[in-house]
């Protein structure tokens, strides 16, 4: 499995590419970040952020791309400049057909250190250590970008076991098809529906008594 990570943002969107399976030891194939200037207009750094990333997919050609979800902050205009690069990676990665999965902060941290509420630190040491590098990648973002991936390579298995349970309950419980007759439960000897208007068999369960008799008398 393939996976580019996407950290986005607008200044500094961190970009990493690994390649491995849960349970196996992960390889690194590229990591790095997509800048944009802080005094451009918004479009041209959109625009930015899009070349770079489809850069990056041209390059690589990952299975699947997996960015941070967002989520609020007090500064609302971090998280709308967060918010557009997220939407422009998924956009890229939509239009090739390329799955794409969205892991939350706490996820990743949880998946690489054990901790939700790791510091960044640790997580760069880990990716460093999971990936086996001589230094942890810079800036952060570089890094995150990594952690995300490998937190989908980790978390990929369990989720595709849980969809396919989910879809396998659905399938189970899909409502009869109109006009179809029941087969649960016999209503007859030979286990099939009696016809419309036909009255029920009289039971037939013990024999026929005969007439009950007295010793010296008859009934």
């Amino acid at each position: 499995m393939r996976v580019l990570g996407v950290d986005p943002g607008l200044t500094r969107c961190g970009v990493g590419v690994v390649e491995g399976v849960a349970g196996r030891p992960l390889t690194m194939l590229g990591v790095g970040v997509v800048r944009t200037p802080a005094d451009a207009e918004l479009g041209d750094r959109l625009v930015a952020v899009e070349q770079g990333i489809e850069a990056w997919l041209d390059e690589y050609s990952p299975g699947y791309v997996a960015v941070e979800r967002v989520f609020a902050q007090h500064n609302v205009r971090t998280v709308m400049g967060t918010a557009q690069a997220s939407a422009i990676a998924m956009l890229c990665a939509a239009r090739r057909g390329i799955p794409v999965a969205l892991h939350t902060p706490s996820e990743v941290k949880a998946a690489v250190t054990g901790s939700g509420r790791a510091e960044k630190a640790q997580v760069g040491a880990m990716v460093t250590r999971l990936l086996r590098l001589d230094a942890p990648p810079k800036p952060a973002d570089a890094a995150d970008a990594l952690a995300l991936a490998i937190c989908h390579i980790w978390r990929a298995p369990a989720q595709n076991r849980l969809q396919q349970a989910v879809a396998a309950h659905r399938t189970s419980g899909a409502p009869r098809t109109p006009g179809t007759p029941r087969t649960s439960g016999a209503t007859g000897t030979s286990g099939t529906a009696a016809a419309p208007g036909a009255s029920a068999a009289p039971r037939t369960s013990g024999a026929s008594r005969a007439p009950r008799t007295l010793k010296g008398r008859t009934a």
